[in-house]
């Protein structure tokens, strides 16, 4: 019985001291360089350009391009969020154009090129205006 016992205690403390060993803390999030995820963000307006743009003016048949300049936008904001060799006044106004993105984009749907209240230039126009900005104001 005495053996029984000590082997269970054994094992036991075997299985805890893995289970601790298992838990490692999550690795941080790697941050895009400003430099990067310009050049990123850039490449993905010269796509959808090179792409035609949308073409089509019937609604619903842009949102994929639409969200495939959300998603590098989104990229950029967070590595201005952590550039710090100039000030958030200085991102001010590409702030506000992402910001308009997003809004576009919260509509949740392409609402076509002719329609009232459409959401394309708040997402396209926004996005060259903000690769127009970023070539006129760089951080090198």
């Amino acid at each position: 019985m005495l053996v029984l016992a000590l082997t269970v205690a054994a094992v036991s403390g075997c299985s805890s001291s893995a289970s601790e060993d298992s838990e490692k803390p999550a690795a941080k999030a790697k941050t895009v360089s400003v430099e990067d995820a310009t050049t990123t963000f850039q490449d993905a307006v010269t796509q959808f350009d090179a792409d035609g743009g949308c073409l089509d003016q019937e609604p619903g048949t842009c949102w994929e391009q639409m969200q495939a300049l959300m998603e590098p936008a989104r990229t950029l904001r967070e590595a201005m969020n952590t550039e710090k060799s100039v000030s958030a006044d200085f991102w001010s106004p590409a702030y506000e154009l992402i910001d308009t993105m997003e809004k576009g984009l919260a509509v949740g749907e392409d609402k076509g090129a002719t329609a009232i209240g459409t959401n394309r230039p708040d997402v396209l126009g926004s996005a060259h205006d903000l690769s127009d900005w970023l070539d006129e104001n760089p951080i090198r």
